[in-house]
């Protein structure tokens, strides 16, 4: 589990070591075993220094959640400002900048992220509220990928847009009712909107697209996964460009 500045229970601290996150090490006194000795060794390579806490304090620091003796805290994701995006797009011939629009699962983030870095990805943005931010199962399940693109997190999306717009950029957005990806005209500088993983695209947000984008589907299910269909339509872009 992961709270602003604290993980706990034992996958997660593991996770949140391996990926560099971690500041300080709580474990148990009393504690004993196999875990024990593989995070003590990980935290030792990894530099974080270890305090041993009474299992009544780390009930306190967790509010009472089971923390399987491991307490870590982490610092806080450094997220980009939404300016130092545009100003490398500026940079780039064909930009390409990915918007999360609801985006709840860690580990459809973290496979968006591992693509976006395999196929230059300009940047990603993602919402302030109701969406999940980058966490340590993020941060692994991108194998490292959130070093490299930069991520943005704003307030509001719909005033993002018209930001974008005001920039020179196509917005498009991914629904089962539009241009089949492969006739997508992909040059110029896009931004793509990829929906909720139940919900799709919000419906203020899909007013505000210039196109919508469908990936064309034969079988008997309605939709791809979300890290899916963003990955199909980030090689398209890719492709294109090559």
């Amino acid at each position: 589990m992961m709270n602003e500045d604290i993980v706990y229970g034992v996958h997660a601290v593991m996770e949140s070591l391996q990926a560099d996150l971690g500041n300080k090490l709580y474990v148990q006194e009393d504690l004993r075993g196999k875990n024990l000795d593989k995070i003590k060794t990980l935290a030792t390579a990894k530099k974080v220094s270890i305090s041993w806490t009474s299992k009544k304090d780390l009930n306190e620091m967790t509010a009472g959640a089971v923390h399987q003796g491991f307490v870590l805290r982490v610092a806080a994701f450094p997220y980009h400002d939404l300016m130092t995006i545009l100003q490398k797009a500026e940079q780039e011939d064909n930009p390409l900048l990915l918007i999360l629009d609801g985006l709840t699962d860690p580990h459809n983030f973290g496979s968006i992220l591992r693509t976006a870095d395999a196929t230059n990805v300009t940047g990603v943005i993602i919402p302030k509220h109701r969406a999940v931010g980058v966490t340590p199962v993020v941060a692994k399940t991108s194998t490292g990928a959130v070093a490299h693109v930069p991520i943005a997190r704003v307030t509001n999306l719909s005033q993002t847009l018209d930001q974008l717009k005001a920039q020179g950029f196509w917005v498009f957005g991914t629904d089962m009712a539009g241009t089949p990806s492969h006739k997508w005209n992909t040059s110029g500088k896009l931004a793509l909107i990829i929906g909720n993983e139940g919900k799709g695209m919000s419906p203020k947000l899909k007013k505000q697209v210039d196109e919508l984008i469908t990936i064309p589907m034969n079988g008997h299910v309605q939709s791809l996964n979300a890290s899916v269909a963003a990955g199909l339509l980030m090689y398209e872009v890719f492709r294109n460009r090559l």
